[in-house]
């Protein structure tokens, strides 16, 4: 008898070939069960490179034919809502790569399916799995540094090709991302939902926070999709803050980082270095450096979310980043989108979910 995690994979494109599918099939506890894309052929290549026996193009079919535990979801960010509810639906463990969804009722409608079968969300978050991260999340949740009173997160990268639908990446070596982050239709906007959705993660990983008001505004530079967030943000507790970033980093290079005032003290995350640095009222410090071993450092940060997923199912870890930490961050962004739309008037939390409960 197979006591391995059956699994499958919604999406054979670019970060599924890249990151997910070499991670599990290497995995002696996992067996990858089929491939389901829209693109019969894509698919099907991607099953060949990675020695996977079935391929769908249809998951409804697959879902009532394949006996599966769980279903990793890569599909295009607007496609990533239908997919996950359907395997939930079906009863399996979902990994959902980031943004979670693109509107907070889609986020919290994929929470209850899970709580109400019992099933895990795990959120493809990377960047929550370096020490300097874990350790903020520790400080913030002690309550050592108190209450947070303001924050600043940015997260700018040099992306803007891919942003004007130039595929320009070197990562992976079967499928790419093509167009697709370029199309507002199949990614739902761009920096704000290609890349500030990972600061959105280390954000409410790092302070289990909730947005409660949201202000922003977005320049295009002449793209079909923004290159470029700003966003003035009131959190749950009263804090404020400012989250943003640029997707045209000129020259290269890259900036992300996450700074937490508190009553007692104060944090900063430098993602970019990896590092820590705090300093407490009393005048105590701490620096925590995330190392320099590159194997060690790729399998916990490049791998980590996916292979979290694989102990989740198979009973040997928890749930680092979960589905509620994903829907936190769907929330900020949902409530920037349409403050952007609407001139950069605040958006309340409230206002997200008036049309659920019209």
């Amino acid at each position: 008898m197979d006591d391995r995690a059956s699994v499958a994979i919604v999406g054979s494109g670019w970060w599924a070939t890249a990151n997910h599918l070499p991670a599990l099939v290497k995995r002696a506890d996992v067996q990858v069960e089929a491939i389901c894309d829209i693109d019969e052929a894509k698919a099907r290549a991607a099953a060949d490179f990675f020695n996977v026996n079935s391929t769908y193009t249809d998951l409804a079919a697959m879902l009532r034919e394949r006996q599966l535990d769980a279903a990793v979801v890569a599909t295009n960010h607007a496609a990533h809502y239908d997919a996950a509810r359907q395997c939930l639906e079906a009863g399996l463990h979902v990994f959902i790569e980031k943004p979670m969804t693109l509107l907070a009722t889609e986020a919290r409608h994929l929470l209850r399916l899970a709580e109400d079968g019992g099933k895990q969300i795990v959120m493809g978050y990377n960047h929550t799995y370096r020490p300097c991260t874990v350790r903020a999340r520790e400080l913030i949740g002690s309550g050592a540094l108190g209450a947070i009173q303001y924050l600043d997160a940015q997260f700018s990268r040099p992306v803007s090709s891919l942003l004007a639908g130039v595929d320009n990446v070197t990562i992976g070596n079967l499928h790419r991302p093509g167009d697709v982050y370029g199309d507002p239709a199949r990614s739902g906007g761009g920096h704000g939902q290609l890349q500030l959705t990972h600061m959105a993660g280390i954000l409410f990983y790092t302070t289990e926070t909730r947005v409660r008001r949201v202000g922003a505004r977005m320049a295009h530079h002449g793209l079909a999709v923004d290159l470029v967030v700003a966003c003035s943000v009131e959190f749950e507790n009263g804090a404020l803050g400012t989250v943003g970033g640029t997707g045209h980093v000129s020259g290269g290079g890259q900036s992300t980082r996450l700074t937490i005032f508190c009553e007692k003290g104060w944090l900063d995350i430098d993602d970019t270095a990896g590092t820590l640095h705090v300093e407490r009222e009393d005048g105590a410090k701490e620096f925590v450096d995330s190392g320099s071993d590159a194997d060690e450092a790729e399998k916990r940060y490049f791998y980590g979310p996916i292979h979290n997923f694989a102990d989740v199912i198979t009973g040997v870890a928890e749930n680092h980043c979960s589905g509620y930490i994903g829907w936190r961050a769907v929330e900020l962004l949902d409530a920037a989108y349409r403050s952007a739309k609407r001139g950069g008037s605040a958006v309340t939390l409230d206002e997200l979910y008036e049309d659920e409960q019209s």
